[in-house]
């Protein structure tokens, strides 16, 4: 009987850089644009793994599970090709399962049109779901930065995972907290380099306030490739240890919509994490002064949408009202006030970072696009999200606002492609595998 699970995409808001330290919060949405995947088993002689993605020119990848010398699951691909997510993910979820007997696997990978450029692709559906795809083989089709790599281990593990415990319910806090922390070991690996783990955090509990884990959890594990002690550590790691991250659920206030606008130019995150880390490792004191500033202004706007999200329990006419006066902009009321001014405090500082470190975390092409997003009637505020760059804006707008129509009329805004998303409150789900069926 086959299986299906989606988990959504990320946008960072507040705590970009902030995010990679656990004294500070971050608010990360998950988005509606999804990583799907199908799974099925059967028993077999060996353990083999097949990951097929139809949609991007038919891409496969077919692992033969072997036993290394320090006998530890080994996932061998047949034809060399390199995938590390999927690689990786496979090799700590058969290492923390510990299969006695031999496993047919096969899952089909899905992605939701917001996770890449849709140029040059034909759209394939049926009645559930809408699908793009491409003559082009994955790692040469553009992405967007909404966390495909986080969301493609999160579901691989869930659909792993979902072959072997018999316990498995995504329902229950206990699996979730499995997967979370499989997929986290995975991504990293794959990276080569422990993040802060927000994406995957978001992929899997959803829109979330996240202070992130210790990264010696990850970084004390032993070498799969020689340690014989690799399974009994990590599962040990993933069943036994508190992780002492946090991942508080939120929602944007009722009324409000989170508008990611894609630029079409795209950074490197890993240069701009690395020129922001040097920057403040040659300005201890300065960039502590800076970091705080950040923190200070991203507090402000969390407190503002906890504000709103008060007032639309306890006084929903006024709320209304509230909502209604973003459009017109002439007055503010004081949750409003705490998210404007806490985002141009954050974006402030941010800018410093960027005069300071040379990394381009708000350049000046960017804040002329928020700073003319934000005029706009129905826009309450805008920042870069995520590690900043060229890549993407985000907007927090009125439910019913018009952003297309406003963009094209506006000559900053008239090349930004918004992406058709909305914020989604739930993380990882399982799905209907019939809605997987007979797309044409």
């Amino acid at each position: 009987m086959a299986k299906a699970f989606s988990a959504p995409g990320k946008a960072l808001l507040a705590g970009g850089y902030l995010v990679l330290d656990p004294k500070y919060k971050a608010y990360v949405v998950a988005l509606s644009s999804r990583m799907h995947a199908v799974v099925e088993h059967a028993p077999s002689n060996e353990s083999r793994v097949t990951v097929e993605s139809s949609q991007f020119n038919n891409d496969r990848w077919s692992y033969k599970i072997e036993k290394n010398g320090a006998g530890n699951f080994i996932p061998v691909e047949a034809n060399n090709l390199q995938n590390p997510f999927i690689e990786k993910t496979i090799l700590n979820v058969f290492n923390y399962s510990q299969p006695e007997n031999g496993i047919d696997i096969k899952i089909s990978i899905y992605s939701d049109a917001g996770y890449h450029s849709q140029a040059n692709s034909v759209v394939k559906k049926n009645q559930y779901n809408s699908f793009n795809f491409y003559k082009e083989t994955v790692a040469n089709v553009p992405k967007t930065g909404l966390g495909s790599s986080a969301g493609l281990v999160t579901v691989v593990t869930s659909a792993l995972l979902s072959c072997f415990l018999q316990n498995f319910d995504l329902k229950s806090t206990e699996t979730q907290t499995c997967i979370h922390n499989l997929a986290q070991v995975s991504h990293c690996q794959a990276q080569g380099k422990v993040g802060s783990g927000f994406d995957v955090a978001a992929a899997t509990f959803g829109s979330i306030l996240y202070q992130r884990f210790d990264p010696a959890l990850i970084n004390d594990l032993p070498d799969v490739s020689s340690s014989a002690e690799y399974k009994e550590t990590l599962n040990k790691l993933v069943s036994k240890t508190s992780w002492k991250f946090s991942a508080e659920k939120i929602n944007l206030p009722k009324g409000l919509k989170v508008v990611i606008g894609d630029v079409n130019n795209g950074s490197e995150t890993t240069k701009l994490v690395a020129e922001v880390k040097e920057w403040r490792a040659h300005n201890g004191s300065r960039a502590k002064d800076v970091y705080n500033c950040i923190d200070e202004g991203n507090m402000r706007f969390i407190q503002g949408l906890e504000q709103l999200n008060e007032l639309a329990e306890k006084d929903p006419e006024s709320y209304t009202n509230v909502i209604k006066s973003i459009d017109t902009k002439r007055t503010v009321n004081p949750a409003l006030l705490n998210i404007i001014t806490g985002v141009f405090q954050a974006r402030g500082n941010f800018r410093i970072i960027t005069q300071e470190s040379g990394a381009q975390v708000e350049p000046m092409a960017q804040k002329t696009l928020l700073d003319s997003a934000t005029e706009l009637p129905g826009v309450l505020t805008g920042m870069i999200p995520g590690a900043g760059g060229y890549d993407a804006i985000a907007l927090i707008t009125t439910a019913d606002c018009p952003i297309h129509e406003l963009a094209k009329e506006n000559d900053f805004l008239a090349n930004v492609t918004f992406l058709d998303l909305k914020q989604e409150s739930a993380g990882l789900q399982e799905e209907d595998q019939a809605h997987y069926t007979n797309l044409n």
